[in-house]
């Protein structure tokens, strides 16, 4: 892999774990400063490794500057060393015997505690997701404007308030007690749900899927599995619900980068051991646990790894549809729930719903439509394909939009 393709690469896995370890040390008032380490690390890396070419070990380089960087911001700062000091023996190199510890057990410790720490109520929802996204994700002020559907400007706002709160109130970077993860568990799994679905259908860098992020968000889907505390019904709910998905990753994309719909995939490129993996976590969901969003979202996502197209199949999706909807309504969910009424009952019982949805500015309400209207109504499957293409947002969409207009003449 060349320098190029491995430091953004690098950077979204790499920087989070180092900016969650440096917060963890020098408390969540210094974020700022671990987020300023962990960037001059990167700055450095892409300086030298220019120059010099790759080390033997990108990552353990990365760590060893990064420790580098911060023990020369512990010497030359008076409050960290005041902080600090106190706890450690008072002598001339008492810095170099800090061990600043980027052990896997230690980033996964530490990227638990930061989730609860940012999900705290002293801060708004959308906040704590907005903090999250940032810095356990590694998420960019335009790509958390667009998870919001805001601008950049007022995120940066946003964002600047909720750490100056954190900081206030001296919110420790720790695992709180059970009730209290219980509260802020909901934002913690709606943050990792918001980052695998910007990996699973992407319009931030005009692609359709970065697998960097759905890797990314079920990494930190396990780091809450592993600990005992955290290993809920909801959480593994939510991880077999990202099996599922990621099991049709490689097929989703053809050769030439451009999307293949759900009907004209491969099935031999689908990973089984994903989707076995899948079903694992989806029976453990169960355990003690109320059903919810993620339980549903995971038994849609898995009738959809079974390829043969039955209306047994589309009745049981359309079921799960039924029952999400009622546990959490939304525009997009009820769309998609057409497409398995449409599947289960008729075309003409499915546009009747969707046309009531009256998604007019969204590509896919189009995208939908015009499928539906095929083999019923000519010029309306071309005129909701044509909207459709014009709202598109991605080269990819529009490709396959294009490709059905030219199709249906």
């Amino acid at each position: 892999m060349t320098q190029q393709n491995l430091i953004p690469q690098l950077f979204r896995t790499e920087y989070t774990k180092i900016t969650a370890v440096l917060c963890k040390l020098f408390g969540i008032e210094h974020i700022e400063i671990a987020e300023d380490i962990a960037s001059e690390t990167f700055l450095v890396a892409t300086e030298i490794w220019g120059l010099k070419g790759l080390p033997e070990n990108p990552t353990a380089w990365l760590y060893t500057v990064a420790k580098n960087k911060a023990k020369d911001q512990l010497k030359r700062n008076a409050i960290f060393t005041n902080k600090i000091a106190q706890q450690i023996k008072q002598s001339s190199d008492w810095v170099e015997e800090i061990e600043i510890d980027l052990s896997e057990q230690n980033i996964s410790d530490s990227q638990l505690q930061m989730m609860f720490a940012i999900c705290n109520p002293l801060i708004s929802a959308e906040e704590q997701i907005g903090l999250s996204l940032q810095i356990l994700c590694g998420f960019g002020i335009n790509e958390v404007a667009h998870a919001f559907l805001s601008n950049k400007e007022t995120i940066k706002k946003r964002l600047y308030r909720a750490k100056e709160k954190l900081r206030l109130g001296e919110v420790k970077i720790e695992l709180p007690k059970h009730k209290e993860i219980n509260e802020r568990l909901q934002v913690v799994l709606t943050t990792l749900y918001l980052l695998f679905n910007e990996g699973y259908y992407s319009v931030s860098q005009d692609t359709n899927m970065r697998k960097e992020l759905c890797l990314e968000a079920m990494r930190l889907t396990y780091i809450l599995i592993q600990n005992e505390k955290t290993n809920l019904g909801t959480v593994n709910a939510l991880m077999a619900l990202m099996c599922f998905q990621s099991s049709r990753l490689e097929a989703r994309v053809n050769h030439q980068g451009e999307t293949v719909l759900y009907q004209d995939q491969d099935e031999s490129l689908w990973n089984k051991e994903l989707i076995d993996r899948g079903v694992y976590f989806l029976n453990h969901s169960y355990r003690n646990a109320a059903l919810g969003k993620f339980h549903y979202e995971a038994g849609i996502a898995h009738w959809h790894t079974q390829k043969k197209d039955s209306i047994e199949k589309w009745e049981q999706i359309l079921q799960l549809h039924n029952r999400l909807l009622q546990v959490e309504y939304s525009p997009m969910a009820a769309l998609n729930r057409t497409y398995a009424l449409s599947k289960a009952r008729s075309k003409e019982a499915a546009i009747a719903e969707a046309e009531k949805l009256q998604l007019k500015d969204h590509h896919l309400y189009h995208a939908l439509l015009g499928d539906l209207y095929i083999g019923i109504d000519r010029d309306k499957a071309h005129q909701h394909l044509q909207t459709a293409y014009q709202l598109a947002q991605t080269e990819s969409d529009r490709v396959v939009l294009n490709n059905k207009i030219l199709t249906l003449g």
